[in-house]
């Protein structure tokens, strides 16, 4: 293997794992903002419960799965992001199945 060949594999293993990095920051962030929209929801659904018992009533049916199918929305992405999260860990330490060598330069 050449000079230029070992050069190039290397800046291709730190470019590699610069974007996984990257992706792996960009998804944080991502649950950041849904966990917190997922509170907003849960809030709106405590408010509104709050209002209709002190008015002596339940929630209405339609605003209430209105406001459940938030919650529930927000915690299905949640789920997502954490599994996506749960991948990316696995590759940069080279779980089952996976490599962390780059791809055979052509």
């Amino acid at each position: 293997m050449t000079l230029f060949s070992k050069l190039k594999n290397e800046l291709n293993r730190a470019g590699n794992a610069a974007k996984e990095a990257i992706d792996e920051g960009k998804l944080r962030l991502d649950l950041m903002r849904t966990r917190q929209a997922m509170d907003k929801a849960a809030t709106k659904v405590g408010y509104a419960v709050y209002r209709a018992r002190k008015a002596g009533g339940d929630v209405p049916a339609d605003e209430y799965a209105r406001l459940s199918a938030e919650v529930a929305n927000a915690e299905a992405e949640i789920e997502r992001i954490e599994t996506l999260m749960r991948e990316a860990t696995a590759r940069r330490k080279g779980g089952p199945g996976e490599t962390t060598e780059p791809p055979p330069a052509s």
